[in-house]
């Protein structure tokens, strides 16, 4: 496994590469990705906290805005959990659709919002099993916001948050029909 981080010396925000390779590697070692490249390319221009993920049979890119790796209370300042967050969600997506039984899942930019929540909520749980802190409550108002505020898709988001093995089909099966619940 070689993790390459870009750029190397950071010019619009106080971030250290090897700082940010280090958790990576951490990561990567916690979810069983050593045997894959990852490329961590930073985008230091930007606050917002969008990552792109794209993943091949040989190599992991993740492409973070600097938001994504930022600490809240002191803006262009690296924050640990931030960027434990980022690396592990990344992560673990790239993981899934490489191992995980999501082959078939669309593009992230093709997922709808249900499936993008359905999905990050399925994430984040597992992260939150990592020993690593998650806000379940911004978890639990994203999945509401995209499938509803009712004792249903409640039902479904605590179904999803502690599942360890789901697929794709399954889990977009269960967002659907949490919609439909809903509706």
């Amino acid at each position: 496994m070689t993790i390459t981080v870009t750029p190397e010396a950071f010019s619009f925000v106080s971030f250290d590469s090897a700082y940010i390779a280090r958790i990576a590697t951490h990561v990567a070692e916690q979810l069983g990705l050593t045997d894959i490249d990852i490329n961590i390319a930073v985008d230091e221009t930007s606050p917002l906290t969008r990552i792109d993920v794209e993943v091949t049979d040989s190599l992991i890119s993740i492409r973070p805005l600097s938001g994504a790796l930022e600490d809240t209370r002191r803006p262009r300042q690296q924050s640990e959990l931030a960027t434990t967050l980022a690396m592990a969600r990344s992560m673990l997506r790239a993981r899934d659709r490489l191992r995980g039984g999501f082959e078939n899942a669309p593009l992230d930019a093709e997922l709808t919002l249900p499936q993008a929540a359905a999905w990050d909520t399925y994430i984040l749980g597992r992260i939150s099993r990592m020993d690593i802190e998650v806000k379940k409550q911004a978890a639990l108002y994203n999945f509401r916001n995209r499938h509803g505020f009712n004792d249903a898709s409640d039902h479904v988001f605590e179904k999803i948050w502690n599942t360890d093995s789901v697929t794709w089909d399954e889990l977009s099966a269960l967002s659907a029909n949490t919609l439909t619940l809903s509706a």
